[in-house]
């Protein structure tokens, strides 16, 4: 069994985040590890109140992990503060981690912040260089790159942007765009277009957390990055094709549809 671990914030609601990135390395058949980098009181409709981890007890979370199992990939999500991205770097360096993915996150899908300006900077100069794919969605990509997206050259302009600035694979989220949902991989020297319908179900809280982990599970398995990808995104389009109604706002996804049987929206 593949070891994976997610090193991101706790949503008590269990939509996105740790709860999330569980369900979906679970679903993957892969043994799921985590260590917390916030507390958040947060459901569909909001997030409430952060409690960040001190960057002590997040670095601790890193060793008694790594010293004793070792991950065949890490997914890294919710990081609130500046004082922890040197502290997770250092701990990723020294343990030599493979297959690093990391999903930018800035904001929940309610529109609430999940991380300091400050960090980003740090982040950007630490963090980001040493991933082996970078996940934002659109907006992230805009605030990253500072330029307007708003058709699939400017797409593949902030792509090329970013794999310039951090040097590792960048796949830009499509999910944001009314019609469509199609996604960008770029690995510095071709682009692949993924191609998705836009799903009319506003249940989409954590998809970015569970894109993120399915593809981590899949790099864990051997897969190549393409394919990795490619399977991730049919993951999680199962996963809202599903129609779990969950909360009174932006309702989670159902990590588990494949595990009850329901092959909807998964090709074979």
């Amino acid at each position: 069994m593949n070891a994976v671990l997610t090193i991101a914030g706790s949503d008590c609601s269990g939509g996105a985040g740790i709860q999330a990135d569980i369900k979906t390395m679970m679903a993957h058949g892969a043994y799921a590890m985590s260590a917390i980098t916030a507390l958040t009181a947060q459901n569909t409709t909001g997030v409430f109140e952060i409690m960040p981890i001190s960057p002590e007890m997040v670095g601790a979370q890193l060793d008694a992990i790594f010293s004793d199992i070792t991950p065949q990939a890490v997914k890294i999500g919710m990081i609130p503060t500046e004082e922890m991205i040197p502290v997770i770097c250092e701990k990723l360096q020294t343990y030599q981690a493979q297959h690093i993915i990391v999903d930018p996150v800035m904001c929940a899908t309610s529109g609430d912040g999940l991380m300091q300006m400050d960090a980003l900077d740090t982040a950007k100069q630490l963090l980001y260089p040493l991933a082996a794919l970078l996940t934002p969605n659109l907006p992230e990509a805009e605030a990253l790159t500072g330029i307007r997206i708003t058709d699939k050259e400017s797409m593949q302009e902030a792509a090329q942007i970013l794999y310039a600035a951090f040097g590792c694979a960048v796949l830009c989220k499509g999910g944001h765009w009314t019609e469509a949902a199609d996604d960008l991989l770029y690995d510095g020297s071709q682009f692949y277009w993924l191609l998705g319908k836009h799903v009319n179900n506003p249940n989409t809280h954590g998809t970015g957390c569970t894109l993120s982990s399915a593809i981590a599970c899949n790099l864990a398995a051997g897969m190549p990055m393409q394919d990795a990808v490619r399977r991730a995104k049919e993951y999680v389009t199962g996963a809202i094709l599903s129609g779990l109604v969950m909360g009174h706002g932006n309702g989670p996804l159902n990590h588990g549809y494949l595990l009850q049987g329901d092959q909807t929206g998964i090709k074979n």
